[in-house]
């Protein structure tokens, strides 16, 4: 994707909660760092500060745990127009749980903890979009914990497929199996039985 597509990508995303000027659209602009991500590499670990807060113009990436017995957790999957990160990381500077991986290549929008404070102070508007934002990621963090609880794991896959059906076929039955919270080879069989049904 080019300057210009990723641009208006992030632009658009913003324009769903606040109005900017073509001024503090280029202030905005002027404040991100390009990253790119080759599949399979990663672009955060367990351990690490998280340096910025993410925008994904191009790719898809997980983002995950490990627990003791080394299995892998999948927190979300961020394609195109999603934002990422651990916001807990960034803001308080401490180490972070997650890992970021690219199960694509993929490119990247950030914005440093510097930037970040730099835009509030600039174009105090951006308080408001990303309280917005803020609020939406807890509030699918609270729907998908719960979602945990009450559904089935095949209630769970049927529920995903309906929420993000431009996801389910980017990632691995493994990966899906990750993030449904299910062994590979259960996961498996919800897909059979659900695309039968």
């Amino acid at each position: 994707m080019n300057h210009k597509e990723s641009h208006t990508l992030i632009l658009n995303n913003i324009a769903r909660f606040i109005d900017l000027t073509e001024l503090e659209k280029q202030k905005y602009l002027s404040l991100l760092t390009k990253i790119k991500v080759k599949k399979k590499a990663f672009l955060m670990q367990a351990g690490d500060v998280t340096k910025y807060e993410y925008f994904v113009t191009k790719g898809c990436l997980k983002v995950y745990t490990i627990d003791e017995d080394g299995v892998p957790h999948i927190s979300m999957f961020a394609v195109e127009d999603y934002w990422t990160g651990d916001i807990a990381s960034f803001m308080t500077k401490e180490s972070t749980p997650y890992f970021i991986k690219a199960t694509e290549d993929s490119e990247l929008l950030g914005i440093s903890w510097t930037n970040y404070e730099l835009l509030f102070q600039e174009i105090p508007k951006f308080e408001r979009f990303y309280r917005i934002l803020y609020q939406r990621s807890l509030i699918s963090y609270i729907r998908r914990s719960n979602q945990g609880i009450s559904l089935t794991a095949e209630e769970r896959y049927i529920e995903f497929k309906k929420k993000y059906p431009n996801i389910v076929n980017r990632v691995t039955q493994k990966d899906l199996a990750g993030y449904i919270g299910i062994t590979p080879e259960f996961m498996s069989k919800i897909i059979s039985k659900v695309n039968r049904m």
